[in-house]
């Protein structure tokens, strides 16, 4: 992964009458990474894309797209493909005629049948949008993103509405399109896409960027938990623990592996059993509930 900015934003700002959707904005993504821009619902991560994918002028603040103005459609449209959440094909036109018709509009150049192969929509290519199922429209969606290998991509709840092999065959045309230097910008509600996948994250809540970094960066800023089950009654426990009146105990530390050494040490020495023992670092949706909260 390049330490060269294909997409820089600074300082946005984005008001809609007095409503302020986006505050003091700025996030960098890198030449090659996957970088997951997630939040609340009205946390302005749409907004902030439509502004970076060029539909929609800042109040104030700047912009720059591989060094462009996103404005300048011209010479960073061909650049970048763009999988929305809706995308509203007419439904009239096949799907070859639509993944065409995006290719046209967007001044990328590629097969057609190709682009559809990839999708796995090849015996769909004749078919009318109007008789395509939920998942097969996101796949025709995502056609039309990868359509002439674009150097950026953003996907826009890439997986709402597929099976786990469509999903998996998302996923492994994003992982090419990564190796031959492909960029992504990533939103999803489905967090545990991001946090296997995102190279850094930014977390929006209410038009601000959050926190931002890698899922160890961000999930090391909440403590770890262990949870298990014990019998009564046990001697005191050697760490603090929050324990309920059915015997179900949660420590929370910062220092996982060297207190769960000592929770596992105790219960040897006291010959007390810790039942449905979990151990593990914090999530990123617990990162998530965080901000929120």
């Amino acid at each position: 992964m390049s330490t060269t900015s294909v997409i820089e934003v600074d300082r946005l700002n984005l008001t809609y009458g007095d409503f302020h959707a986006v505050k003091d904005l700025s996030f960098q993504v890198r030449a090659g990474e996957l970088y997951a821009l997630l939040g609340t619902n009205g946390a302005g991560k749409t907004s902030t894309l439509e502004v970076v994918e060029g539909h929609r002028r800042p109040t104030s603040g700047t912009v720059r797209v591989f060094g462009r103005n996103p404005q300048d459609r011209r010479t960073v449209r061909p650049r970048i493909g763009v999988m929305l959440q809706e995308s509203g094909f007419s439904p009239d036109l096949t799907v070859r005629e639509s993944v065409g018709l995006i290719g046209r509009l967007s001044g990328r150049t590629d097969d057609v049948d190709r682009a559809l192969d990839v999708v796995g929509l090849t015996d769909r290519a004749s078919r009318r949008v109007s008789q395509l199922s939920g998942g097969e429209k996101r796949r025709l969606d995502f056609a039309t993103a990868v359509y002439g290998t674009p150097e950026l991509i953003f996907l826009d709840e890439p997986t709402t509405g597929l099976d786990i092999q469509s999903r998996d065959a998302v996923w492994a045309t994003v992982d090419r399109l990564r190796e031959n230097g492909a960029s992504i910008v990533l939103t999803t509600h489905y967090l545990e896409e991001a946090q296997q996948r995102a190279d850094r994250i930014g977390l929006m809540h209410q038009g601000s960027l959050h926190r931002e970094g890698t899922v160890a960066e961000l999930t090391r800023t909440l403590p770890a938990v262990v949870r298990f089950s014990l019998p009564a009654p046990v001697p005191p426990l050697p760490l603090p623990a929050v324990v309920d009146a059915g015997g179900k105990a949660v420590v929370e530390t910062f220092a996982l592996q060297k207190d769960l050494h000592l929770l596992l040490r105790w219960a040897q020495d006291q010959g007390v059993e810790l039942r449905d023992l979990e151990a593990g670092p914090t999530r990123l949706d617990d990162v998530f509930r965080a901000i929120s909260s």
